[in-house]
């Protein structure tokens, strides 16, 4: 934490009674019984978005705190179906008026906890105290006062729900692995900021003298200046369609010219290199970098900060001379040597994270982890044949789908061409997708003709009859609990309905394999737009993010299904490593990175126990494969 940090205001409530609010910004002091009950395992600490008072919290004592004496509200809340935040939270759940976040929160925030700006009528100051508004402090205290009755009352609503004690120890184990941090080469940010700023800047100095425009980087004004060169009406500058017109050969030189430096100024962006510069701490490790529960219908982990969950691939080669002249800050031999100082830059962020000094990263990915776990969990046989073999799921899918032995399938004949017809099913058509689906994976990217999609689709399904069948299971037991209430058993999942009226809580649930539930908030039966029926639940939109009504169908109930199912085989895994002394400092979907002493472990070690026989899914056939190095990257 910063060396800025402080605790301004302390509320709390002990067993449900009457909220105290303590003003350490105005000299009180937290007394004695209730320091020792922070650090007293016979007190058990609940707070909402609890990572943030118990990290808070151990740098004030000057320790880390047990993490088994805190219980987080917020990730309750998320396990329950629920989407994070006080007060959308309070409301999804109906909490009356007095009991609810009031809304002036966020601008006493700012006000008392960010540093404002000097000015003549502020004195100069930057920074506001108590004294200088004391009726938004009377507020603030209010505010952080009626903060701990709302989460009190969220807690009393999720009783219902109990967090299981393993999903419980995975949110401790969680904690310790965000404090630990990863170390991060700083040389090598830096250079990338100055680096990134330079080509920047002279992109779009080369750019405004072919152009004559004051801003070129802007869509409108740019889309405006190219209709004019061309003639033609342009609907869009994104990405993909830049790429198109770049593929024209009549394009002028100008034209062409302001295209690649449009496609340039894409790969330019530093953003994730500012983010870890502004998240560093001084011992130069990156903390917090991952949300427990992020994704909320599964319980899968997002990334936060830096978001690792979605780090550009490392394509360039030789990565070390890359990395060594930008830490040199030597732009002209990367243009040199590498085609695109941009991409270079892009790829690179990745090796930002790296082991210490004396250490190695060990890096283990789960082996095409939901292939696997929805052809067990269809009990889908040949593919679990496959998994227990060779493991070419590709060729074999396409060996299925077309009838040709799978030996056939090979680089040098020409049955291998039906490999790629295999690969895009595998990938688009396991939750009951269809010639969209294809389309979205890049199917026609691929070289394959939209005419031949259909075909695709129906041998893909006639392959996995028992993945198909697996849809309609999910689809039908849902409609049945929703109508009829009780459970109805699907394979390995267990889909109930479950009504508290005490608590005003409904909710669909499914049981997976481990004994973790999947929510669905107040579950209902419409129809659709062929009037068959429709599943519906409440939730947040990932689009217009706001919470509403969500249609689902039972490819997505098997898709979540899978998910979830893999979340809960990284979880034990990440568990079975922190038990054997292999520090995790991170993870991104199904891969773990552990910083050890090289005499610690070899990647045998870590593979042998991310494969480990999963004790709720002894059948399950799991694989790992991995790398070590001094970096993190993508192979």
């Amino acid at each position: 934490m910063s060396p800025d940090f402080e605790i301004l205001l302390f509320a709390y409530s002990l067993d449900g009674g009457p909220v105290t609010c303590i003003d350490l910004a105005q000299g009180e002091i937290l007394p004695q019984w209730l320091l020792d009950a922070i650090t007293s395992p016979d007190y058990i600490k609940h707070a909402y978005n609890a990572p943030f008072e118990w990290g808070c919290l151990s740098k004030y004592l000057g320790r880390q705190l047990p993490p088994e004496q805190w219980r987080c509200t917020m990730f309750h809340g998320l396990y329950a179906g629920y989407t994070a935040g006080l007060d959308v939270t309070g409301r999804a759940l109906g909490l009356q008026e007095d009991k609810r976040k009031l809304n002036t929160g966020k601008a006493l925030i700012r006000y008392f906890c960010v540093p404002c700006a000097p000015t003549k009528a502020n004195g100069g100051r930057t920074r506001n105290l108590p004294r200088h508004d004391p009726d938004k402090w009377a507020l603030f205290k209010e505010y952080c006062c009626q903060d701990v009755v709302t989460e009190m009352e969220i807690e009393r609503r999720l009783s219902a729900v109990p967090v299981p004690d393993f999903v419980q120890k995975e949110w401790e184990t969680d904690l310790i692995i965000n404090a630990r941090g990863v170390a991060v080469d700083m040389d090598l940010v830096n250079g990338a900021l100055e680096i990134g700023a330079t080509v920047r800047n002279n992109l779009m100095e080369e750019a405004m003298r072919i152009s004559g425009l004051n801003n070129p980087n802007s869509v409108r004004q740019l889309s405006a200046w190219l209709e004019e060169e061309t003639g033609e009406e342009i609907s869009a500058l994104r990405k993909d369609t830049v790429a198109k017109m770049l593929e024209r050969d009549d394009n002028s030189p100008q034209v062409q010219r302001m295209l690649e430096i449009r496609q340039e100024l894409g790969k330019t962006s530093t953003k994730k290199y500012d983010a870890i510069e502004a998240a560093v701490c001084a011992d130069g490790r990156v903390r917090g970098l991952l949300q427990f529960y992020g994704a909320n219908r599964t319980g899968r982990w997002a990334g936060r900060l830096v978001q690792v969950q979605n780090l550009p691939r490392t394509y360039t080669e030789p990565l070390e001379l890359a990395r060594d002249l930008v830490k040199a800050r030597n732009i002209n031999a990367l243009k040199v040597i590498y085609d695109s100082v941009p991409d270079t830059l892009s790829q690179l962020i990745r090796t930002a994270f790296i082991a210490p000094p004396g250490h190695i990263l060990i890096d283990a990915d789960f082996s095409a982890i939901e292939a696997r776990v929805i052809s067990w969990l269809a009990g889908e046989e040949w593919r679990l044949e496959v998994f227990r073999t060779h493991g070419k799921i590709y060729e074999a899918s396409a060996s299925q789908m077309f009838g040709v032995p799978l030996e056939l399938i090979k680089k040098g004949n020409p049955e291998y061409a039906l490999r790629q017809k295999g690969k895009v099913a595998e990938l688009a058509l396991g939750y009951q997708g269809s010639t969209g689906a294809l389309i979205a994976m890049g199917a026609l990217d691929m070289g394959l003709s939209e005419d031949e999609l259909p075909d695709i689709v129906n041998r893909w399904r006639d392959a996995n009859k028992r993945i198909r069948d697996l849809w309609y299971k999910m689809d039908a037991a849902a409609v049945q609990v929703i109508t009829q209430g009780g459970s109805v058993g699907v394979n390995n999942v267990l889909l109930s309905h479950e009504f508290n009226y005490s608590q005003g809580t409904d909710y669909m649930t499914i049981t997976l394999p481990s004994g973790r539930k999947l929510f669905y908030i107040e579950p209902r039966i419409g129809q659709n737009q062929w009037d068959n029926p429709s599943i519906s639940y409440m939730g947040m939109d990932q689009t217009t993010k706001k919470w509403k009504r969500i249609e689902t169908y039972g490819g997505k109930l098997v898709e979540n299904c899978v998910q979830a199912i893999a979340r809960d085989c990284l979880a034990q895994a990440i568990e079975r490593l922190e038990a054997a002394g292999l520090p995790v400092v991170f993870h991104v979907h199904d891969e773990v990175v552990i910083d050890c002493d090289p005499n610690t472990a070899t990647l045998e070690d870590v593979v042998n126990i991310m494969a480990q026989p999963i004790p709720w899914a002894p059948d399950l056939p799991l694989g790992a494969d991995g790398w070590v190095g001094q970096f993190f990257r993508k192979d």
